[in-house]
């Protein structure tokens, strides 16, 4: 790497941080001012307003990493670009016969990069903080209650209900399971004050572990309910492990599909969304298999972006920089525009399948992209 790749690099990386920082600092005033009260409350408990700041505002600044990173880059290409060309430094490289193309060598692959953190954030982080990663600022206690949305187990016959959930100690408070089939014992309803869930183990399979139980009454002398020699609803009859008041509800339906707020789905990696739509259990929509899909071909979309606002960065007309910044909005919007009505086409399951929804931006743009990155290469 020559000494002009580590000043353009280094100018590069700077303008990304600076931008980003920028966003970043209005969104956290913001919201700290909305949720002051909230924010006080949590600092006086936790100790501090340092920790509450990080724990409070950590996720929130990687959720929005994730959803910036590609526009902060493509920004970050022009105003790179356009002072360089301000202080005379690209012209005067360009005079010595370097190409476009070598000059900009450097940003192209620190994009590359940062589209690969933003992999790494989005698959290997957010999905640990997906419980604490909401907006509403009653919710910046992790610990708070959430409303359920009920899901009916295809397998069982079993639909979970419940008043609500604690996602963090995967709990659901006063849990009902309505009861779809021959169930001898149980009659048509299972209820409790509290389900925890449990992972599978030597002892049950994955599900809930129902704690006083309040119907059926006498629940200890309700023997084990098995279909098929799997069992489906355990209790202490034959069950040592269990209490006389609990029963094990047996389910492949975890806590995360039980969850009303859509960040439990748009945080999950890709192999938990593989796993949630080859959950036979569950239903899995069109929107979900769309949303997987495009996950997959997010990273190469990512860089197609980036790589579109190259013929912008090189400027030949001497345009102002603020007509490229507009020109990259425009190229941006319809960008955003493509993926939101294949999107929609696939949503409704009749006029495109899921997979051609979130690959057609990519075969749209994805030889516009290369074919402009050429382009550089030769001016």
């Amino acid at each position: 790497m020559t000494r002009i790749d580590r000043y353009i690099l280094v100018l590069f990386l700077r303008t990304v941080l600076i931008t980003f920082c920028s966003l970043g600092g209005v969104f956290v005033v913001f919201h700290a001012f909305h949720s002051m009260d909230e924010l006080t409350r949590r600092a006086e408990s936790s100790g501090g307003w340092f920790p509450t700041l990080i724990s409070s505002y950590g996720p929130l600044l990687l959720l929005l990493f994730d959803w910036t990173g590609a526009i902060i880059t493509l920004m970050a290409f022009l105003f790179t670009a356009g002072w360089l060309r301000h202080t005379g430094e690209l012209t005067a490289t360009l005079a010595a016969g370097v190409s476009h193309g070598r000059i900009l060598r450097p940003m192209v692959m620190a994009s590359a990069a940062i589209i690969m953190v933003q992999l790494a954030n989005r698959e290997l982080v957010l999905p640990h903080f997906r419980d604490s990663l909401t907006m509403k600022s009653k919710d910046l206690d992790v610990n708070a209650a959430q409303p359920v949305t009920s899901r009916y187990d295809r397998i069982n016959g079993i639909l979970i209900d419940g008043s609500s959930l604690v996602a963090t100690e995967k709990r659901i408070t006063e849990p009902s399971f309505l009861l779809y089939g021959d169930f001898d014992g149980f009659g048509d309803l299972l209820t409790g004050t509290d389900a925890v869930w449990l992972a599978a183990s030597d002892k049950h399979p994955d599900g809930f572990l129902v704690q006083d139980v309040q119907r059926p009454e006498s629940v200890s002398q309700v023997p084990t309910v098995y279909f098929d020699g799997r069992p489906i609803l355990m209790t202490a009859t034959d069950q040592d492990w269990l209490n006389p008041d609990e029963c094990f509800v047996a389910t492949r339906i975890g806590i995360d599909l039980l969850q009303s707020n859509s960040t439990a789905t748009k945080q999950a990696s890709i192999l938990e969304l593989v796993g949630r739509v080859c959950n036979p259990a569950v239903h899995s929509s069109d929107a979900l298999r769309v949303y997987l899909h495009e996950r997959v071909v997010r990273v190469p979309l990512d860089m197609a972006l980036v790589l579109l606002v190259l013929p912008l960065v090189v400027n030949r007309r001497q345009q102002n920089l603020f007509v490229c910044i507009g020109a990259a909005i425009g190229i941006v919007v319809f960008f955003f525009g493509l993926k939101t009505v294949a999107g929609g086409m696939a949503g409704s399951g009749y006029v495109l399948s899921p997979a051609m929804a979130a690959w057609i931006p990519l075969l749209v743009i994805g030889p516009v992209a290369y074919v402009r990155y050429r382009f550089v290469q030769t001016v």
